[in-house]
């Protein structure tokens, strides 16, 4: 497992300890709030790979409205709440959270949600992503090729870590539009013109390497 860091936020000590526990002895990095008033700083300074957010807590935002803020900074997200239902269920998903959960919960499952989430968003890969001369630094969102930076939007960068992460592998539209936007009932038409956009800026420095698979999707190869 790498060194992967998961913030968990709720206001009940047995809750944040039993988690503590469970995700050290899993060989995760861990850090536990009662709170979301200092969610800016604790996510600066421990720089989560996933957050785990308890919806009803008695200072501060409640976990709908952290969830919205980590969005905001393409973190992974999974909302707890007091039971299992679909408003619940509902209003987690609409808040931006990648995942829900309902109180009581098996630790066990938390622990394999998490890891699912956090294999899907590419967090359990390695930070640098090299292919032929490009390099993508996940650490700081930096893209060069051949030693020159690449200026891209966050959807192009997300974008190109996801074909680089599969690099080899082709990738439906379906795929990467469940990857990125969490959804597939979306025009597809949306990823052609981000991938239109990618390559010029890609080929400026180099020759193609994101290539089309007619009728299946893009493949990431030099």
């Amino acid at each position: 497992m790498p060194n992967a860091k998961v913030l968990v936020v709720d206001d009940e000590s047995s809750v944040r300890q039993a988690l503590e526990l469970a995700f050290r002895s899993e060989g995760y990095e861990v850090r536990t709030e009662a709170d979301g008033t200092a969610l800016a700083d604790v996510t600066r300074s421990f720089r989560p790979d996933v957050a785990i957010v308890d919806v009803r807590l008695p200072v501060g935002p409640d976990g709908y409205t952290m969830a919205r803020m980590l969005r905001e900074d393409d973190l992974p997200v999974m909302v707890l709440t007091a039971a299992d239902s679909l408003e619940n269920r509902l209003a987690a998903f609409e808040a931006g959270a990648d995942d829900h959960l309902g109180k009581p919960f098996s630790t066990a499952e938390l622990i394999a949600r998490t890891h699912a989430l956090l294999r899907r968003s590419g967090r359990l890969g390695p930070k640098v992503v090299e292919i032929g001369d490009v390099e993508v630094d996940d650490s700081n969102r930096s893209v060069t090729r051949g030693g020159e930076d690449l200026e891209l939007t966050r959807t192009e960068y997300d974008l190109l870590m996801l074909l680089a992460r599969h690099a080899g592998q082709i990738l439906s539209k379906q795929q990467i539009l469940m990857q990125l936007w969490g959804f597939d009932a979306c025009d597809p038409n949306v990823i052609e013109v981000h991938v239109c956009a990618l390559r010029r800026k890609l080929e400026a420095q180099g020759s193609r390497i994101i290539h089309t698979v007619r009728s299946v999707g893009y493949m990431l190869r030099v």
